[in-house]
């Protein structure tokens, strides 16, 4: 039986062999160069400048997203900007703000009684300024363009409801006497030709010619009506 010295002696000399074997075949394959290509070496660097790349158009990116949302801000504020001129311009017409402009005054007024007996077919009430004659003013000032209107000291707006019990004035929970005012801002021309050309107007003023009645047209370089300040009611009456 062989001894481990014995042994190893065999052993030894091929262990070195293989290895010689091994380091000859490496030479071989490398071609007398480095092991590592130079291939190896290109990607890393193409790798890094990747890298590189990728840092810029991520810098990029962000600064695009910024400006985007600069841009998105300011066409939201332009947005806000162009409702609250449309509020403004909402509230003028409901009559929630002041109006000054060029503008007329119509003054209705009730006819002296008559001493003695009445004509034929003549009535008291026929000397009184009535809803109608009041209404005819105000349909012909809005038809001429008017703007804006106050009655007496109060803005009207759409659900203003005006009414007349007998030689009373009721507007808005207020009671006023003759005479009567109804003030208009708008193109003065247009409105004194609405008013001219009104049927309504014409019926109110052969009384004025016949029994006396007040009818008085005053034209104003530059007039103010004040807010409406009243309560906001749809009654039956103004939404008919």
């Amino acid at each position: 039986m062989a001894t481990a010295g014995t042994g190893w002696r065999f052993v030894a000399p091929v262990a070195l062999a293989g290895c010689g074997l091994l380091l000859v075949v490496s030479a071989r394959a490398a071609g007398g160069e480095e092991l590592r290509a130079p291939g190896y070496t290109e990607v890393a660097d193409l790798i890094r400048a990747q890298e590189r790349r990728t840092e810029e158009l991520s810098a990029e990116l962000n600064r695009l997203s910024a400006e985007v949302e600069e841009l998105a801000a300011a066409r939201a504020s332009r947005a806000g900007e162009g409702v609250r001129e449309r509020v403004a311009a909402l509230e003028q017409v409901a009559g929630f703000t002041p109006v000054r402009g060029p503008g007329l005054t119509v003054t209705l007024d009730d006819a002296p009684l008559p001493v003695g007996a009445l004509d034929s077919g003549v009535h008291l009430e026929d000397y009184v300024v009535h809803q109608q004659d009041l209404e005819a003013v105000i349909n012909a000032l809005w038809a001429g363009g008017a703007e804006a209107m106050m009655v007496m000291d109060q803005r009207v707006v759409a659900t203003s409801t005006i009414r007349c019990v007998g030689p009373v004035l009721l507007l808005q929970g207020r009671r006023y006497a003759p005479p009567y005012t109804i003030t208009a801002i708008g193109d003065v021309d247009a409105m004194e030709q609405a008013l001219d050309e009104s049927e309504e107007v014409a019926e109110y003023l052969t009384y004025v010619e016949y029994l006396g009645l007040g009818y008085d047209v005053d034209r104003h370089d530059e007039v103010t009506l004040p807010e409406y300040d009243g309560p906001i009611e749809i009654s039956e009456e103004t939404a008919a």
